[in-house]
């Protein structure tokens, strides 16, 4: 099978913990090149993971003219300066979420891509799993009729010391939770927002670490979410929720849903609970492959540029409100 030649820029603990180790589970990828921002440490890197290159600047990298693909797992505030640079230079990019900190920056990010000839995927690892892929299919089978009402939230706990604390760095909890919300939530409902309110409390440095936001959408759908690093200072603590209410019953997720293994969802209907159980892989394996045919077999992004803007939006409308 021919494999698509990944670079990785920058040594960040999603890429370490999480999208490096799928890129090994992928059958069609490869472990190319790391970049870090000293050399040392992406020596490390590649010693520990197999890569066949390392490089001490993300130029370096980019230069390659070996690298196929490149994932960029970068702070928030420097998503659209190398995501640019690596589309300029006709490399697949598969950047971390979120994508851009503005709709403005996003819509800049997916002409660069489009005017290159190479593809530009946000990386949302869960939506890519049989779990959201059969809850959404209970959903549009009908079996707890027309949504009318989403509730979710994704709380996690204080940081002590860490880049989402900082304003400058597109750090707070709207933009490190508050997307999996708003993806989730898109992903369910097939309409405009209509009406956005939403609230903040603020740490501070100046970043929201406690966000609640109400929507309404032009179909009458309604939705919620609270997002949050109000846990106890650097635990394991974590909460997730997701309800999809509909006019003949409801759904609850019973766990995290960016997870793998034997997961779960409850369908209550008629005084009745249908339990559902899907047995998710790793989660980050199924971007990178799913990315991997798009550069090899031409398929098109399962995480759309029309989807990652229209997430954009709403958060940028949601930012707004809270006055961020």
């Amino acid at each position: 099978m021919e494999k698509v030649k990944w670079g990785v820029l920058g040594t960040a603990n999603i890429a370490k913990g999480c999208t490096i180790p799928g890129m090994k589970l992928s059958k069609n990828a490869s472990l190319y090149a790391i970049a870090g921002r000293n050399l040392q440490k992406a020596e490390s890197f590649k010693e520990e993971f197999g890569f066949e290159k390392a490089y001490g600047s993300y130029d370096e990298l980019l230069d390659d003219k070996e690298v196929m693909a490149v994932y960029i797992p970068l702070p928030n505030h420097l998503h659209a300066k190398w995501v640019i640079e690596a589309l300029k230079k006709k490399k697949h990019v598969l950047c971390e979420k979120p994508l851009a900190l503005n709709e403005e920056e996003a819509k800049l990010m997916f002409d660069t891509a489009k005017e290159n000839g190479v593809n530009l995927m946000e990386a949302y690892a869960y939506l890519h799993t049989p779990y959201i892929e059969s809850l959404k299919s209970d959903v549009k089978s009908g079996i707890i009729g027309d949504i009318d009402y989403i509730e979710t939230a994704f709380i996690t706990q204080g940081y002590k010391e860490d880049i989402r604390l900082y304003k400058e760095m597109g750090g707070g909890a709207m933009y490190d939770l508050g997307c999996y919300c708003t993806t989730m939530i898109l992903s369910l409902i097939d309409s405009k927002p209509s009406d956005v309110k939403a609230v903040a409390e603020f740490s501070d440095k100046g970043v929201d670490f406690n966000t609640s936001a109400i929507i309404k959408f032009e179909n009458g759908v309604r939705a919620s979410f609270n997002v949050g690093m109000i846990l106890g200072e650097n635990t394991n603590s974590r909460f997730d929720r997701l309800y999809i209410h509909g006019t003949k019953g409801f759904i609850k997720s019973d766990v995290e849903y960016n997870q793998e293994g034997a997961l779960t969802y409850t369908i209550y209907k008629d005084s009745k609970a249908i339990k559902r159980k899907v047995k998710n892989p790793q989660n980050y394996s199924l971007e990178v492959s799913q990315l991997g045919r798009c550069i090899l077999d031409g398929e098109k992004p399962f995480i759309s540029a029309d989807f990652s803007l229209k997430n954009t939006n709403l958060m940028d409308q949601i930012l707004k409100e809270i006055d961020y």
